[in-house]
């Protein structure tokens, strides 16, 4: 019986068996060589801690059937100092890769949990599409985040070996579209993440402007989250980030309960609703909520694109998972995460949309009217936001130091002596940048709603399944090559630009239909049905990024032209 490792590797995985000298890192390998050295990989695995606790998730996966497999269990990548065909730098950066190998999936929860800015715009989103929407489209996203992200998990463990390592999102993207896709991947996450810091800095700012009742210039607040942001953004792993990470999260669910008191016990914050809706003061409108909101379309747009940014932390699951013991159990903390996420989100949205109706904030904590109980929320979210920033700037500066400094300069890997002083020097400008475009542009916050639609979403729930379609046909297409064998050259009997390569593809999908309860050829490659729903997938995700681009464009020409607020200015947004 024919089974997915057989299929993909087409050759025992003999330690004897080894590669002759060549440049393997910073060159693509063919993708049988990728496949080959990942199952490795997962087979050494298994004696890592936990294992009794993985047992059945690898079995879902096909990859723990002993036997069925050629490949004995105690199989592991050759030692790198017996290994003399890389050279010294390679073997650094090997070694190097293997040491931030550190976090476990509970440090993964954490870190995935932080990675949302909060949900204190729960009870806003709500307010703009009303209960059945609001309860409706958050259970939708949230489902679609949850798949999406097993499709990263997915293509990270098939793809990733000591040998050619997955380090981030961009690496999965050049697997199925090549050298120039990654480089648009890169910039797109490099684009969304500054502006992300650059967010978290100016709503800090807005915060402590606020506090302190306008007694401190504005552009002073924002300098001191960001000199603390440098501070705080030396702590170089995520699994020392996690830590912090998971005082985020307890504190972010006490802002929630609190708030959620203050709502029963104080009237909404009708001054700050008239500024922000222009909905009447004296008297005040009855408060209202409704299953069905009426409203404009770039108003629901912008809602349920708030409910996204729940769900939206996949562009850096693929750094989060390189950094894990065992990456295999990401499932885990991805589970628990989006279940934290579904309870805590629907339920504040629900109570504070019902407390509060039409009058609720985009952040509900603000929208009591007595200025002690807004200082509360403003205090406390002050630490849990720059946490946020922290994990986003740790991401942003690792991409940053793998293309300015380990592929354009040649530099040292930032677990060495240089290595750190880099890390120390990027994190600095990294920062220095986000003030720079906080403050240039103090509407920020609306540019990250368009940046978000165009990129955050892209990376969230179209490129997922799309790459999984096109890794799905890649592979099909190798089903008829010959044998991949370490140390010889990879001989293909045809090529992308031959139809008898793309006949074999949809062959491969054909057969499927006789041989399902028999051969299963991997976990997802060879059924068309998987394959065409992850493309409908990924186009429904694009044709959602439309409609979010349209709402926050909207937003933004609105925002703009009634913003008082100047650049480096002492005058705060709101």
């Amino acid at each position: 019986m024919a089974t997915a490792v057989d299929e993909d590797l087409k050759a025992p995985a003999s330690p004897e068996v080894e590669e002759p000298a060549r440049r393997r890192i910073g060159q693509k390998p063919p993708i049988e060589e990728l496949l080959y050295y990942a199952n490795i990989q997962r087979e050494s695995y298994k004696d890592g801690p936990d294992v009794e606790h993985t047992s059945k998730f690898n079995q879902i996966l096909h990859w723990a059937d002993e036997k069925t497999k050629e490949v004995p269990a105690d199989v592991t990548v050759t030692p790198l100092d017996l290994d003399d065909s890389i050279s010294e730098r390679e073997k650094e950066k090997l070694n190097a890769h293997r040491a931030l190998r550190t976090a476990s999936w509970a440090a993964m929860f954490y870190l995935i949990t932080t990675d949302i800015l909060g949900p204190f715009n729960a009870p806003y989103a709500f307010s703009t599409i009303g209960y059945v929407g609001g309860v409706f489209l958050y259970a939708l996203f949230g489902i679609g985040a949850g798949y999406t992200s097993l499709l990263l998990l997915y293509m990270y463990l098939r793809l990733d070996s000591d040998r050619f390592p997955v380090r981030n999102y961009a690496d999965l993207v050049e697997v199925v579209a090549g050298p120039i896709a990654r480089r648009f991947a890169t910039a797109g996450q490099s684009i969304q993440l500054i502006v992300i810091v650059a967010t978290v800095i100016l709503g800090n700012g807005q915060a402590l402007f606020q506090i302190t009742q306008s007694k401190l210039c504005f552009i002073v607040a924002v300098l001191i989250f960001g000199l603390l942001g440098m501070f705080i953004g030396q702590i170089q792993s995520l699994k020392n980030v996690a830590w912090i990470g998971s005082v985020s999260v307890y504190l972010n669910v006490s802002v929630i309960l609190i708030s959620i008191g203050f709502f029963a016990n104080s009237p909404p914050n009708y001054v700050g609703a008239n500024a922000a809706y222009g909905l009447p003061i004296d008297p005040p409108a009855p408060i209202q909520h409704v299953a069905i909101v009426d409203g404009t379309l770039a108003n629901k747009v912008n809602g349920a694109m708030n409910m996204v940014y729940a769900w939206g932390g996949m562009m850096i699951f693929p750094e989060m998972m390189a950094e894990m013991r065992r990456p295999m159990d990401f499932w885990k903390a991805i589970a628990c995460a989006e279940l934290v996420i579904m309870i805590v989100y629907v339920m504040y949205g629900i109570v504070g949309y019902s407390l509060q109706g039409q009058y609720v904030l985009p952040l509900a904590y603000q929208g009591v009217s007595k200025y002690a109980w807004q200082s509360v929320g403003n205090a406390i979210t002050l630490l849990t936001v720059t946490i946020a920033g922290t994990l986003y700037s740790n991401i942003g500066v690792k991409v940053a130091c793998k293309i300015f400094v380990e592929d354009m300069l040649k530099g040292p890997t930032l677990v060495s002596k240089k290595g750190r002083v880099i890390w120390t020097v990027m994190v600095v400008f990294y920062w220095a940048l986000a003030f720079i475009i906080a403050s240039s542009i103090p509407q920020v916050q609306t540019l990250q709603g368009l940046i978000g639609a165009t990129f955050l979403m892209q990376y969230s729930y179209t490129f997922p399944p799309l790459m999984q379609f096109a890794f799905d046909v890649i592979v099909d297409a190798t089903k008829a090559d010959p044998a991949y064998v370490p140390g010889q050259p990879l001989n293909r009997i045809d090529t992308w630009k031959d139809m008898s390569r793309w006949k074999r593809v949809r062959g491969a999908c054909n057969s499927m239909k006789y041989k399902f309860h028999t051969d299963i050829q991997g976990l997802f490659t060879g059924r068309v049905w998987f394959k065409w729903m992850n493309f409908i997938l990924a186009v429904a995700g694009a044709a959602t990024a439309c409609l979010g681009i349209y709402g926050a464009a909207i937003t933004i020409q609105v925002t703009f032209a009634n913003g008082a607020a100047t650049s480096f200015g002492c005058a705060a947004p709101v």
